[in-house]
């Protein structure tokens, strides 16, 4: 071949400008793109011999070898693969089919080539003038009585071209680094860039440094292999020492008996795995396998909970492996790393586009070959494509979540305090999983124990079916009560009745409730995450038959006495009272008989001006001005207790000297057992508790 020089196909000098700055968002991922141009060329030359368009030497051993030099300020990348013509470096190298620079930037910015540019040995090639001043390609092609090619270019649009001097079939591509880049000449920093990016290509891959000494380590002689660079041959004389035997008497005994070894030149080690784990079929996967990938890829050391292996082929091509670490953080605080793969070759961390954002909050891999890349592998066409794979995963999650819950109960209940606020979040952004895990999340009681929610609503449901009547006559009945209705009532009792699911936020605080619920035989659920308010308010709108009401929001029937004494007379009296000592007018006094006559009083607020309030003051922490968080003041009703000695004493004694002293101690000892005191009102009950007791001693 005539010696050749001439110009880039393109009509812009602005390109190399533009590959710097735009095409890729990082600048260490020039290493990605050669190792996975050399892992390209392996692989279809690999293909040709299968085909049987090329016999591959007996001894070929596919690899890649990167090779930094900081004394010469280069790196060199040279993988065995099929190599190029001189026909080929024009087309892939020479021609880059760009009309200019706006026109490059239109092209691929929002979709991506019909061609694939991405696995040809094209555009990726080009990020080495991210790093370096001037490139060389050394390449010969496998075909027969091909000659070898020397290609070098110093970033602008012109390149030199002419024989070269490769003896063996592949690629051999040199950077000469600009001045800013010369710590990927690091050995070190060389290893973390491939660690991060190339950590599981299909091709092993070395790094070595140039001119560095030769390392060696001694083997058995039986363990050589035809490979090794023998350096000596080492005799080892049997070790023996001198020990007290049964009798009492001293012998020499052989320790360690004679070896023969062998000095090699240290055996290169490759930098990645080329068959990972998600790649395997997951029945040839052991639980020690999962924990040890999931130790190794995320550096984290805690066991993870459980694991879901994808593997499909159909309709698109997905494997990967989503793990749920144990959470003991609020949920928004959590951190997960999904990390994207395409033919195993690192893509990025959490693209939303492919992984749903509540999916985030996991640990994992994911490895789709089918994922349509933009030029720089690094951004994903948001199409129709990428929202089924998203969907996809979605519903393994929820399918290995529900076949847990169906299959694996005590896990799953083992499992549930760590994993329900990745759950709850994840109902909250997908109704699709909503729809799918509603029957399958799970509600620890005040009892410890877990239910899902058809559990919780089983007794309602029972007792709804012993009211039906069933008989034809009470159908007539009901028929003919139905047709003497007004149209007002008919619409009236369309409205559903829901049922009501009780819960507890703090069971420290509400712990007065919770004795009484007890006492009673009645249940209730415990929410006391962050995220319940958010998640039960949904609940509650999507489903009309049931709703949440916190412990303290009202008092049940259940916890009153059967007796129905007229208490009118002490409801205005204690109310008045209680109304002047603590100066409120807007707060409600009721006296019900309570089953419990150990309790004196008790403070209820309304769910849903309660739910207001929690609201405004989660704005108002979250840093949005403007709102007072007493504005939405839920409606508080005071109940005392008419079966209870001190009540009793209070009503009978309402212009005793010390009557306001005792109604202010009944209101704030019915306050602390539903939310902590302001700090004025404490410092006051302190007192106020000395003084009592004070009284006590006179």
């Amino acid at each position: 071949m005539a010696n050749k020089h001439g110009s880039l196909s393109i009509d812009s000098d602005n390109l190399f400008p533009i590959i710097k700055k735009w095409l890729y968002s990082d600048h260490d991922i020039f290493y990605r793109e050669l190792i996975s141009n050399g892992c390209d060329a392996i692989t279809k030359l690999k293909k040709l011999d299968m085909m049987g368009e090329y016999s591959l030497p007996a001894d070929y051993k596919a690899k890649i070898q990167v090779i930094v030099n900081p004394e010469e300020k280069t790196l060199t990348f040279i993988d065995n693969g099929l190599g190029m013509t001189a026909d080929e470096v024009e087309e892939y190298i020479n021609q880059i089919a760009f009309s200019g620079a706006t026109d490059f930037i239109e092209k691929y910015k929002d979709k991506s080539n019909d061609d694939q540019i991405i696995g040809h040995f094209g555009l990726g090639f080009y990020s080495a003038f991210m790093v370096a001043d001037e490139v060389t390609i050394d390449t010969l092609s496998y075909k027969e009585g091909a000659t070898a090619v020397h290609w070098s270019c110093d970033g602008g649009t012109e390149f030199d071209m002419k024989d070269g001097d490769k003896t063996t079939v592949g690629t051999e591509i040199t950077l000469f680094l600009n001045e800013d880049c010369l710590e990927f000449a690091n050995e070190y920093r060389a290893r973390e860039v491939i660690e991060k990016y190339c950590s599981f290509m299909p091709t092993e891959i070395y790094l070595s440094k140039a001119n560095a000494p030769e390392e060696y380590e001694t083997i058995d002689k039986e363990d050589v292999k035809d490979t090794d660079k023998v350096i000596e041959e080492i005799h080892e004389e049997a070790k023996t020492e001198e020990k007290e035997n049964d009798k009492g008497e001293k012998e020499i005994v052989e320790v360690s008996p004679a070896k023969d070894k062998v000095k090699i030149v240290k055996r290169p080690v490759p930098l990645n795995d080329t068959n990972p784990l998600w790649a395997k079929n997951p029945s040839e996967c052991t639980d020690e396998d999962y924990k040890e990938f999931y130790r190794k890829v995320f550096m984290d050391y805690k066991e993870p909970l459980f694991w879901i292996h994808l593997n499909m082929d159909y309709p698109f091509n997905l494997k990967g492996i989503l793990y749920f670490p144990k959470i003991n953080t609020e949920y928004d605080s959590i951190e997960g790393t999904i990390k994207l793969y395409n033919n195993q070759v690192f893509i990025a961390d959490n693209i939303k586009e492919v992984i749903p954002e509540f999916l985030m909050l996991l640990k994992g891999v994911i490895d789709c070959p089918d994922l349509p890349l933009n030029v720089s592998r690094s951004a994903l066409q948001n199409d129709g494509f990428v929202k089924k794979i998203s969907e996809y995963i979605t519903k393994k999650v929820a399918d290995k979540l529900i076949g847990m819950c169906k299959t694996e109960k005590e896990n799953y209940e083992k499992y549930w305090d760590d994993i329900s606020p990745f759950i709850k979040y994840g109902c909250l952004k997908d109704t699709k999983f909503c729809d799918k895990m509603n029957d399958y999340i799970l509600f620890k009681d005040i009892n410890d124990k877990y239910q899902t929610l058809p559990e919780l609503l089983v007794p309602v449901e029972d007792e709804k079916k012993d009211d039906e009547k069933t008989t034809e006559d009470a159908k007539t009945e009901d028929a003919k009560t139905e047709e003497s209705k007004s149209d007002d009532a008919k619409e009236e009792e369309k409205e559903p009745e829901r049922s009501t699911i009780y819960y507890v936020t703090d069971k420290a605080q509400q712990g007065q409730y919770i004795k009484m619920f007890k006492e009673q035989g009645m249940n209730a659920v415990i929410l006391d995450h962050n995220i319940d308010t958010s998640f039960i308010t949904q609940l509650e709108q999507r489903n009309e038959h049931y709703q949440f009401k916190r412990i303290d929001a009202d008092v049940t029937d259940a916890l009153k006495s059967d007796d129905a004494a007229d208490l009118t007379e002490e409801t205005n009296t204690l109310s008045d009272l209680f109304k002047k000592t603590l100066n409120n007018d807007k707060l409600t006094v009721k006296v019900e008989s309570l089953k419990d006559a150990d309790v004196a009083s008790i403070l209820t607020l309304s769910e849903q001006g309660r739910r207001m309030q929690d609201m405004m003051k989660m704005y108002a922490a979250g840093g949005m001005g403007g709102m007072d968080p007493n504005m939405f003041a839920a409606d508080q009703t005071l109940t005392l207790n008419a079966n209870n000695a001190l009540v009793k004493y209070l009503f009978e004694h309402k212009d005793s000297e010390h009557s306001g002293m005792f109604a202010e101690q009944l209101y704030d000892l019915a306050m602390l057992s539903n939310q902590p005191l302001s700090a004025e009102a404490m410092t006051k009950f302190v007192k106020r508790s000395n003084d009592i007791m004070l009284l006590l001693t006179k």
